[in-house]
């Protein structure tokens, strides 16, 4: 049990906490939130040791194995692998020392270490490293690349795979959905479900909250409240809260207002079935805690576009990618006022690559993209952040985009992102991720786009930030493309659902939470442990529609082509049983390899040409191993492409 018992905490003048309490049971799952400033990172730093409390103590900590989530690493050499194994600290020394050991001939040595390895099971360690960066959604044979060749959001998933690597009793993540496509996100969301420890997470996406976390720590008026359930159940009760209280009465009466416009709006719009019924549940819903958001510090709305063309702009027979490398083909697509689409897909499939086609961000490789005379497009991703000039400030940023704009007219519509007095007039060096990306939200909204094409732009957002986002883009009247791993986000914006997956873009005839079903259920099957990759969907998961223009036929025809399938499937199926029996063999003799060596009686005597020669079986049956597991891996790959 963790108490935190009357804490003051400051950072430098501001007071953050002031007599806070809380007690974290064992296996709790909590998660920390809090308005920007609030103090959630600095309680972190409280509880990791880096940062004293100016009053009050902490008990249950002493003797708990920490892991927490880097929000930074440096550009090392080091492999990935490597560097994930670190999180394992025991692991690793043991790792470096046998192979210290095996260099250096000393196999009285490597006998203890093997013996130690036994143990704890640190045979398993390089697979269970790449199962988590499976997970994270890094590509194959990413363990061996340097830390250094990875961008920033890539080094982030290291970090959060080092954290999950390291064994712990209590863990701390601090946005770690931050950098995750959906599929990671959900992935990350079935592991942390079956995590034993206490969990302490910093995150501003309510749906993953939702599924983890069963307690919510918040700090409201520099106190530490904890409120029972999920963030649903936060919401719910803070709503009810609120709503006794009179002076939020007129507020949230022009909130149920806007809601019911929307209503009116997009009730029918949603173009299948249960699109429109999983619609209209979340619709209630939001009517329902449109109090909990009323003291928001942001309010904004997308300005009225002016005039549209009709299409806005249009892919026929497409074909996208880089150079020579095709990602999608024979894409078409029409987008017109008023679309709201929502772009499904695993990490790599080429969601990115469609939305910046469509902008002409990416030449087309064949066929043709065709824009209307009218189209002013509004164009988000996180490169957009670095694009900001750090010596400028907010209102010199849209000062730029219309130089003869009132400044009191930029001043008022900075107000509405939070960035007032000299938030909004001096450089913006200072600010952190999240206010850089709201700054570069602005100045989308500045522009007017009739056109809003959006790659991940919750990213770094807190909560109110989110749900104020979410309220814009509902009551923008121009046309919505949008990539998002918050699921909350994507349910309450997208009224059409396209799956991008073996380089097509089809129409998803299901809704949001069937495909997090179909994740879910491939990453069960695949491993029945906390990592795997979904498969693709087969005939018996209906997750997708046949792809434009594909006739399926009679049933007597879907019989013919399943047999015809089958029949191909045959012989991989039987290579796929020998190579499964290769493996369990090859497994069985290796473990029979390190048995012997682990026996010290090996090492007394005369036994040296003994040892290498065991040692020398021992590479080989590992690199067997693998071989075998790549083949493995690849017969089950044509399997899952005969089923598409």
């Amino acid at each position: 049990m963790i108490i935190l018992r009357d804490i003051e905490l400051r950072r430098g003048s501001k007071l953050l906490l002031h007599g806070a309490n809380a007690t974290l049971q064992p296996g709790q799952r909590l998660a920390l939130i809090g308005a920007n400033g609030s103090g959630k990172s600095s309680l972190f730093a409280l509880l990791l040791g880096e940062l004293p409390a100016d009053a009050g103590d902490i008990e249950g900590l002493g003797n708990l194995r920490l892991a927490h989530m880097a929000q930074e690493v440096a550009a090392t050499d080091l492999p990935a692998g490597r560097y994930v194994l670190q999180g394992d600290g025991e692991l690793y020394r043991l790792v470096t020392a046998l192979e210290a050991a095996e260099q250096a001939g000393d196999f009285a040595r490597a006998a203890e270490i093997h013996n130690a390895l036994e143990a704890c099971q640190g045979y398993d360690a390089e697979r269970r490293v790449e199962r988590l960066l499976q997970g994270l959604g890094f590509p194959d044979g990413a363990a061996a690349r340097p830390v250094s060749d990875f961008s920033g959001g890539w080094r982030i998933r290291l970090n959060l795979a080092r954290a999950l690597m390291t064994p712990s009793d209590f863990m701390l993540l601090d946005e770690p959905t931050n950098h995750l496509d959906l599929d990671a996100t959900l992935w990350l969301q079935s592991w942390l479900q079956s995590y034993p420890g206490t969990l302490l997470m910093i995150s501003h996406d309510r749906d993953f909250i939702d599924a983890t976390c069963e307690r919510i720590l918040s700090i409201e008026g520099e106190q530490l409240l904890t409120w029972k359930g999920n963030y649903s159940d936060y919401e719910r009760l803070r709503a009810e809260h609120l709503a006794n209280q009179q002076a939020s009465f007129e507020k949230q009466q022009q909130r149920i207002a806007q809601i019911e416009d929307f209503v009116r709006r997009f009730r029918y719009k949603a173009t299948k079935a249960r699109q429109a019924q999983s619609r209209l549940k979340e619709l209630e819903r939001m009517q329902q805690l449109a109090p909990a958001h009323i003291d928001s510090p942001f309010n904004f709305v997308f300005p009225e576009p002016g005039k549209s063309s009709d299409p806005l702009l249009r892919l026929d027979h497409a074909d996208l990618g880089y150079a020579d490398t095709t990602i999608l083909r024979d894409v078409s697509l029409m987008l017109r006022p008023g679309s709201r689409i929502a772009l499904l897909g695993r990490n790599g499939a080429g969601k990115s690559t469609l939305l910046k086609s469509l902008i002409g961000k990416l030449p087309l490789l064949a066929g043709e993209r065709q824009t209307g005379e009218h189209c002013r497009v509004g164009y988000f991703d996180q490169q957009q952040l670095e694009a900001l000039d750090l010596e400028a400030s907010a209102a010199q940023h849209i000062l730029r985009l219309s130089p003869d704009a009132r400044e009191q007219a930029v001043l008022d519509f900075l107000g509405g992102f939070n960035f007032r007095g000299d938030a909004a007039t001096c450089p913006i060096a200072p600010f952190s991720g999240g206010e850089k990306a709201r700054l570069a939200l602005a100045l989308v909204v500045w522009q007017r786009p009739n056109l809003l094409v959006l790659d991940e732009p919750t990213n770094h957002l807190d909560l109110d930030m989110r749900n104020a986002m979410e309220m814009a883009l509902q009551g923008y009247q121009g046309a919505l493309v949008l990539v998002s791993h918050d699921r909350h986000m994507l349910r309450n914006t997208a009224d059409e659902l396209l799956l991008v997956h073996d380089g097509r873009v089809e129409p998803y005839e299901e809704d949001l939470r069937a495909y997090e079903r179909w994740i879910l259920s491939g990453l069960r099957e695949n491993s029945g442990s906390r990592s795997g990759e979904p498969e693709a969907p087969s005939e018996s998961q209906p997750a997708t529609q046949q792809p434009p223009g594909d006739d399926a036929g009679s049933r007597k025809e879907k019989r013919q082509q399943a047999a015809a399938r089958r029949e191909k499937q045959r012989p991989l199926q039987k290579q796929l049983a020998r190579t499964e029996s290769e493996m369990a063999k090859a497994e069985e003799n290796l473990s029979a390899i390190r048995a012997q060596l682990a026996d010290p009686e090996l090492y007394n005597g005369d036994n040296k040409e003994r040892v290498a020669t065991l040692l020398r079986e021992e590479g080989e049956l590992k690199l067997l191993s693998e071989s075998l597991e790549e083949q493995w891996l690849a017969l089950q790959q044509e399997l899952e492409d005969l089923d598409d």
